[in-house]
């Protein structure tokens, strides 16, 4: 039953692609470089890596010139890091790329997102079979450190000589998968704020009821936050129209503090991870925790672990031209999609960033949404069907 599976060539080299345990805490991406040089080379396409923090971590850039390389050239961006898995809680070993008599592919980053970097230059090898002229030139870039923030691949790697030598006019970089027939499509994503407040406050024995104490003000905050969430909640289930990626989220993550039961301390710190809407102002939002934190009667140091700024959306209207050329192979296909904000955060924030258009799409619908969970798969057909997905979008904007 399998066979047919086993011995088609893409579902090869995805399976070998998976194979590379290029996982976190401590991933070792040569064994991925490697991999994508024999990739580049069986493509005949040119292979050039990059170092914009360390020799720990490579941006890997596979292109093909355009016929026209004076026009802006075409992103398409994956990142080669996985997140960390629990092997006892997997029906396979995690690297192992199992496939099993219902043609699914058990592997870490069968999903997220080793799936769609390959679907990429699946794509690219039918088109070229087929004898397709490129008008513009493609990118295909593969990235380290997605998984925890981007900030040693591609949140650096935009702002370098390297990367301006590209010209970059448009990017595709990953979505989720879609348990539905609808495929979403990401234009935007949500500011993180990963944000901690120190709260220091009269210390003393705890028999005593001291006044303006850490634990007061950290109660006070929790309080406004927590109905800030309360509000954000409704706000998702009273409008159908609404998605997780269009409010902003509130989570406390983090308490620690204290030395004794007995002891009231002299500080105590929260942690809470926030995303902001993209319509949220970042300085009024600032001013209103700066405010709370005076309310909870001051001594109270703001941190930021993480604090992204606004970032622009990507125009999805006739003015983008690569947004035109994306929906017409779309509707060609006959594809159901829906528009949104992403709810958590990839690399294409940091291309939205420098203004540079970038789409969020994985073209795995009729699927369960199990990145980053145990026993993470994606079926073989829906990853093939991937791949002549890509072929049209890919044709259809490279050309326009």
């Amino acid at each position: 039953m399998t066979d047919k599976w086993e011995n088609d060539k893409e579902i090869q080299i995805f399976r070998e692609y998976l194979r590379i345990p290029s996982v976190h805490p401590k991933p070792n991406y040569e064994p991925c470089v490697e991999f994508l040089r024999r990739q580049a080379t069986s493509l005949a396409m040119d292979f050039k890596v990059y170092y914009p923090v360390n020799d720990k971590n490579p941006i890997v850039v596979l292109s093909l010139t355009g016929k026209d390389p004076s026009l802006p050239a075409i992103m398409l961006n994956s990142h080669m890091d996985v997140v960390p898995v629990f092997p006892e809680k997997w029906s396979h070993p995690p690297f192992s790329a199992h496939l099993d008599s219902d043609g699914k592919i058990f592997a870490r980053g069968s999903q997220d997102m080793k799936c769609v970097g390959m679907q990429f230059l699946g794509a690219i090898r039918a088109l070229k079979k087929d004898g397709v002229e490129f008008k513009r030139t493609i990118h295909a870039t593969f990235v380290p450190d997605e998984e925890v923030g981007g900030k040693l691949g591609m949140a650096k790697f935009v702002h370098t000589d390297d990367f301006k030598a590209l010209n970059v006019g448009f990017s595709l970089d990953e979505g989720i998968a879609s348990p539905t027939d609808t495929f979403p499509v990401f234009y935007a994503e949500r500011a993180i704020w990963h944000v901690y407040f120190h709260c220091s406050g009269t210390p003393g024995h705890g028999s005593l009821l001291h006044k303006n104490t850490a634990g007061e003000k950290v109660r006070y905050l929790i309080d406004k936050l927590m109905d800030l969430r309360k509000y954000e909640v409704k706000r998702l289930e009273n409008n159908p129209e609404l998605l997780i990626g269009d409010v902003t989220t509130v989570n406390l993550t983090k308490i620690s503090g204290g030395v004794q039961s007995n002891v009231v301390p002299p500080l105590l710190t929260i942690g809470f991870d926030i995303r902001l809407a993209v319509d949220v102002d970042h300085t009024e939002f600032l001013q209103q925790l700066q405010k709370w934190c005076d309310e909870a009667g001051g001594g109270i140091e703001i941190e930021f672990e993480q604090k992204e700024p606004p970032v622009p959306k990507t125009t999805l209207d006739e003015s983008n031209i690569y947004w035109v050329a994306f929906k017409s192979a779309i509707d060609e296909m006959k594809l159901n999609i829906r528009t949104q904000v992403f709810p958590g955060g990839t690399d294409s924030r940091y291309v939205r960033e420098i203004g540079i258009p970038a789409v969020g799409f994985s073209p795995m619908n009729n699927t369960p949404v199990l990145l980053h969970d145990h026993d993470e798969y994606l079926e073989a057909d829906v990853y093939l069907r991937g791949i002549d997905i890509f072929k049209r979008i890919i044709s259809k904007v490279v050309n326009c």
